[in-house]
């Protein structure tokens, strides 16, 4: 599969990825993904490794990769 959009990265690394701890703001009544530095270090280490692989494969392009964020 290509993918054309961060949003369509960042979907793919959560649905492959599920084992990932997600960091939320906004409180328990109304969750948000938290931004990227906000995320746990690991998460953010498999998020790289994972638009690196993509990239590789040639399932993104390279500016993708390099402007895509958690």
């Amino acid at each position: 599969m290509t993918y054309t959009t961060q949003t369509e990265v960042r979907a793919a690394f959560w649905r492959d990825n599920p084992q990932a701890q997600r960091s939320y703001i906004n409180g328990p009544r109304r969750p948000v993904v938290a931004p990227q530095n906000y995320q746990p270090v690991d998460t953010r280490c498999a998020f790289v490794d994972f638009v690196d692989a993509l990239q590789r494969d040639g399932q993104i392009s390279a500016v993708l990769a390099g402007r895509v964020t958690l």
